[in-house]
């Protein structure tokens, strides 16, 4: 269970200091890589769920064996924007350069998976 507390510690903690700023960033983003964001409830209620997950990341990480089902939406939520992210580049829609968190979130993804098989069930 060792490495299912560092493992969701760190994603947590990795998580607030990724999200957190993104409260800040709305305009910035739309001049840096236009166009402009023009759905703000989109974006905001992305990064309030996005940031709601390291919540839940924390909560795995203090008793991985009793959370241990909460680690399946877990890593749902990684592998699905990562999967976004790189079908969007693959189109075109999207920078390479976004790949490099998205890497990040498929790695935490698969840790995740790892972390899933190795905590044991709680016993009943």
């Amino acid at each position: 269970m060792r490495f299912a507390k560092i493992v969701f510690r760190i994603a947590g903690i990795w998580g607030v200091l990724i999200i957190t700023p993104l409260y800040f960033m709305f305009d910035l983003i739309g001049r840096k890589d236009p166009p402009p964001i023009t759905h703000p409830g989109f974006f905001y209620g992305f990064v309030g769920v996005a940031l709601a997950w390291q919540i839940a990341f924390f909560c795995i990480a203090t008793d991985p064996a009793r959370y241990r089902l909460l680690m399946i939406p877990s890593v749902l939520e990684k592998v699905g924007y990562g999967a976004a992210v790189v079908t969007l580049v693959l189109q075109g829609r999207m920078h390479a350069s976004d790949l490099v968190f998205t890497g990040t979130d498929l790695l935490l993804g698969f840790l995740f998976v790892i972390a899933y098989f190795k905590t044991p069930s709680r016993a009943v």
